[in-house]
């Protein structure tokens, strides 16, 4: 790059710092920064346009075109050039506009007169806030280094918006930060909260995007590009115990950390007038928009390089992850997306969690489901939006946050949530009462669990004991593999807490969704339908023998009762039973006392095990339905792929048949058979179920109640009429025809 244009860049970035220290308002503003920089870059032409709305941009300041085209030209995401560059946020450069792909006439502004067209996108750290363009009427592509010079002018426009440097009148010109948001995104866990935001990685505030002397911008991004690399090494150095895996990732980190492509884009920006931090933040942005079209490793090692990134903003701002904020009154959490041990951090002070990633089966969604805490996932944007203490709802569900809600908004989710207390006093009424319906059938609730804290919920909920307690968690929260004492304490005080109760201890379920951070990966095409649950546990047979031996242990002369996860077929139930028999026969010979009595049971999700041999409903002593697996397996619909699972319904008449037969084997063997799973703690669903032949039932404690008012207000009878009838019509779903039936009944 030429070290006159270099020089005149940097003269560029200071008179707009010197336009943001103006007292002026933000119209005044834009377009005196339209006019410098039209005459910066030769240009006749120079524009901005921002956002209005999600969808619609507006034509916010110019300098050459028509003025009274300001504010009143709008296009959508997409359409024009314009468009075009906001939605690819990509620069598109041509040297003749009109006969460019998607170029859209105007004749308010008047500029079929110019010919060149250099767009640039206006963003900040993955958000596209605008577009800047400049045009001029001799036929020319801008060179390599104009363009560049103008990304660097946008980022600091980015900056400036995010600042409020261009408030005034109008959507598009509005304060950030201040006015009300919705955000709509997916159901993680169902329930309705109203807080105040905690977010979980505070965004790093640049406030001093140009800088005066670039030589000592140099001195503080290589002196901190030098503490990174330590601090990589030092990871490095410490990982000793970690897997192959976790050391590659790390790798990975140390590979960017060296990068010098990366270095020399930062030093160049820094040329151009950037300071250190800024010129982070713009490969950063960078990165994040490559993400956005990237395969699946690629985008692996582009997070990478943005959480490298963070890292490196928070040395040269001195922003830790920790700012000193004040938890606020009834926090709500939000994050990009969160681990379960960082969530466990927190603990149940926290009332609901918005997370902009996330998925229905992540960790983070099965702690959220335990505690009963309403979580909204797939909130595309929160983050950038929202404010520690900002006024947040959480209404989960229908997954959707409403940030900083207006006066009406705010009076609904009352009237909403004082309805749900109002009910949970009712259900709180018939807590020491049994789930009998009015034909004399009692249906057995229990709650699901996976942590201590889950206890208390065993005598609050009126749950009869706990019907599936999640082991795996203890061993996903964890950087190494728990030992057998570890395991064997926190089984006994489970045991203890469930006083005298019955515990179904499920063994180690991973795989799939739930991955160990000390465990190998296996780079599996379908995860869910390969190497995972009992399929580890006997192929990797060390590990089963020692949670075997925990629980053998814990029970100390108590009855225990133990569920192998994931079991398809007769020969792997009957090789992690002769598992367990061993284990006792071991525990024995070293004079440990044995389990009062024993039931081992297995967990059906797929529905191979629905057909094994009749001697296998012999063998079993139970049999508990996981209808989450279930139900994707058997409409072959991937329960993380919002785009199919919708489509398939709990109350399917083939699932429902499929349901009714295996409950008939059960019947006709004696064998004992419940169903566990979301879909339980639904009262519709459990009605339903109940109907079917079910008689117990595992769910989150918070389900128990409304579950049982249902209940105990119907006869079963009814509910069967109303199944087979729909049936009989051809329905594809039994729903409509329940629903209607319970609005006459209820």
């Amino acid at each position: 790059m030429p070290q006159g244009f270099e020089t005149e860049s940097r003269k560029l970035l200071v008179r707009l710092r010197d336009v943001m220290a103006s007292g002026e308002a933000g119209q005044a503003r834009l377009n005196e920064i339209v006019r410098l920089i039209a005459n910066s870059m030769r240009a006749e032409v120079c524009s901005i346009y921002l956002f209005r709305d999600a969808d619609t941009l507006e034509l916010c300041a110019t300098e050459g075109l028509q003025q009274e085209a300001v504010h009143q030209t709008r296009m959508r995401l997409g359409e024009g050039l314009v468009g075009r560059v906001a939605k690819t946020r990509r620069v598109v450069n041509t040297a003749d506009a009109p006969a460019a792909r998607g170029f859209r006439y105007m004749p308010e502004t008047g500029e079929e007169r110019y010919s060149s067209f250099c767009g640039i996108p206006v963003q900040r750290i993955g958000e596209t806030m605008g577009v800047l363009v400049v045009q001029s009427r001799v036929s020319r592509e801008f060179t390599a280094d104009e363009v560049y010079a103008l990304e660097v002018v946008a980022m600091v426009l980015a900056e400036m918006n995010e600042l409020g440097a261009f408030a005034g009148e109008g959507a598009a010109m509005r304060t950030r930060h201040q006015e009300p948001v919705m955000f709509k995104g997916l159901v993680g866990q169902e329930g309705a909260a109203g807080g105040n935001v905690y977010l979980h990685e505070p965004r790093v505030v640049v406030t001093n995007v140009v800088a005066d002397d670039p030589d000592v911008e140099l001195a503080r991004l290589r002196e901190a590009v030098d503490t990174l690399r330590i601090s990589v090494d030092e990871m490095l150095t410490q990982a000793k115990t970690v897997n192959k895996d976790q050391k590659q990732v790390l790798e990975a980190y140390r590979m960017f950390a060296n990068s010098r492509g990366w270095m020399k884009r930062m030093e160049a920006d820094i040329a151009q007038g950037l300071s250190a931090e800024a010129a982070v933040e713009k490969e950063q942005s960078l990165a994040r928009t490559r993400m956005q079209s990237a395969d699946s490793y690629l985008r692996d090692r582009l997070h990478d390089l943005d959480d490298l990134s963070n890292r490196l903003l928070r040395i040269l701002t001195g922003q830790g992850s920790n700012t000193g904020a004040e938890v606020p009154v009834n926090p709500v959490l939000v994050a990009r997306n969160i681990g379960p041990g960082e969530l466990l951090d927190y603990g149940k002070k926290i009332k609901g969690i918005v997370l902009e990633e996330g998925s229905v089966g992540s960790h983070a969604a099965i702690i959220a489901r335990a505690w009963a805490i309403p979580l909204v996932i797939q909130a595309t944007g929160i983050t950038a939006e929202a404010l520690n203490g900002d006024p947040i709802l959480v209404d989960g569900d229908q997954g959707i946050a409403h940030l900083r809600p207006d006066d009406t908004v705010l009076a609904a989710f009352r009237d909403k949530m004082a309805m749900q207390t109002e009910a949970q006093a009712r259900y709180a009424g018939i807590r020491g009462l049994p789930a009998q319906t009015k034909c004399g059938t009692v249906i057995g609730l229990h709650m699901n669990a996976g942590l201590m804290a889950d206890l208390p919920s065993l005598e609050s909920s009126g749950a009869e004991g706990v019907g599936l307690f999640r082991t795996e968690l203890q061993f996903l929260i964890r950087s190494q593999m728990p030992k057998r004492a570890e395991l064997s304490a926190l089984y006994a005080q489970v045991m203890d807490a469930a006083n005298g109760k019955r515990v179904t201890f499920r063994t180690l379920d991973i795989g799939s969704d739930k991955v160990l951070p000390y465990m190998k990966l296996n780079d599996e095409p379908n995860p869910a339908m390969g190497w995972r649950a009992i399929r580890v546990g006997l192929e990797k047979p060390g590990v089963l023998r020692m949670q075997l031996q925990a629980l053998i242990r814990a029970a100390n002369g108590r009855p225990l009762t133990v569920m192998f996860p994931f079991v398809a077929q007769l020969e792997e139930f009957r090789s992690a039973r002769a598992e367990f028999d061993k284990a006792m026969a071991r525990e024995g010979i070293l004079g440990h006392p044995l389990p009062s009595a024993v039931e081992i049971g297995a967990m059906l999700e797929t529905p191979s095990l629905a057909f094994a041999p009749d001697i296998f409903f012999k063998e079993v002593d139970f049999i508990s339905i996981g209808g989450n697996d279930l139900k994707q397996f058997f409409f072959a619909a991937d329960r993380e792929n919002e785009r199919v699972r919708r489509r398939y319904d709990t109350l399917n008449v083939s699932f429902l048949s499929f349901l009714e037969q295996l409950i008939a084997r059960c019947h006709a063997h004696n064998t004992p058979v419940s169903f566990c799973g979301e879909d339980a703690g639904r009262p519709v669903e459990a009605v339903a179920f109940a109907a079917m032949g079910l008689r117990n039932l595992s769910m989150r404690p918070a389900s128990i109640g409304p579950v049982k008012h249902m209940l105990r207000r119907l006869n079963l009878d009814d509910v069967r009429t109303v199944i087979h009838e729909a049936r009989e019509r051809g329905d594809q779903s039994v729903r409509s025809a329940i629903n209607d039936f319970l609005r006459q009944q209820i």
